[in-house]
């Protein structure tokens, strides 16, 4: 059935059902960037302090944080933390170093700075002798903020070697470190240093975060709403135009028996 009048319904259905199409996509967008997380929070270096506050754990979304901080190093407390990966290659050690921060609104909070990877233990061992040995170092450090890991005791060693830790965990390493002043405060996160990479080791593997998405279940919702919506605007004018063609088919047939009878009866008059 071809009336001018339900195909400019139809032009009409489609118009409004391209509408919530449209609404719909929007708000299936809304859904997933209401949640991302990524590079464009976290590439922005940004002072230690405005990022991290000493006995707080890191917000989520500055996790991976490029940061600066000026720091002194206390060389007694190097340790070695076993059993890393540096995106290729075998895997090895990290030279870890316990700083305080000297300069800014934190001054004087404890930090652990993580410096270098090699992945030979001789190495590791050898740098951590020769930083202990070495005289505090002033400096100005940049690198991305990374959440403690769980408590874990260092392993005992065999040889008469320093013990070394699978995981980097700052309540761990407090007690270890010496130099802590006499009301200490710490920060519950550690640095990856991107500068001042001691020589003999390689710097340590600090990409940026990956992006991450999640998806907002209200809005996913919201968005499943104007799908519906849009098939209820086609299918309005599909019943619409069914019915009225139903109808004239009814109309139709009625004439057509009216016609008939009236045919008969003229017949039988003749």
């Amino acid at each position: 059935m071809r009336r001018p009048r339900w195909i400019g319904v139809l032009l009409i259905a489609l118009a409004i059902a391209g509408g919530f199409a449209y609404l719909g996509k929007w708000q299936l967008t809304r859904a997933v960037e209401a949640r991302q997380v990524g590079p464009q929070i976290t590439e922005t270096t940004h002072p230690l302090h405005d990022v991290l506050t000493p006995g707080k754990a890191i917000a989520n979304d500055r996790v991976g944080q490029l940061v600066t901080v000026d720091a002194t190093t206390v060389p007694a407390d190097y340790v070695l933390i076993q059993d890393r990966d540096n995106n290729s290659g075998p895997r090895g050690w990290w030279v870890v170093a316990h700083a305080a921060v000297s300069d800014g609104p934190d001054a004087g909070a404890q930090l652990a700075v993580a410096r270098g990877f090699t992945a030979s233990r001789a190495v590791a061992i050898a740098m951590q002798q020769r930083l202990e040995a070495s005289a505090p170092e002033d400096l100005s450090l940049t690198g991305r903020i990374q959440p403690t890991d769980p408590p874990e005791q260092p392993e005992d060693s065999l040889d008469g070697t320093p013990p070394m830790m699978r995981d980097l965990a700052v309540a761990i390493l407090i007690n270890h470190w010496t130099q802590l002043g006499d009301s200490p405060e710490f920060f519950e996160a550690y640095l990856v240093a991107t500068n001042h990479v001691p020589d003999g080791l390689k710097p340590i593997y600090a990409p940026a975060p990956i992006q991450q998405r999640s998806i907002d279940w209200l809005n996913a919702f919201y968005a499943a709403e104007w799908a519906v919506f849009a098939g209820f605007a086609v299918y309005l004018w599909y019943r619409l135009t069914k019915d009225a063609w139903e109808r004239e088919v009814e109309d139709m047939e009625a004439a057509s028996e009216q016609a008939s009878d009236h045919s008969d009866e003229t017949q039988k008059v003749d």
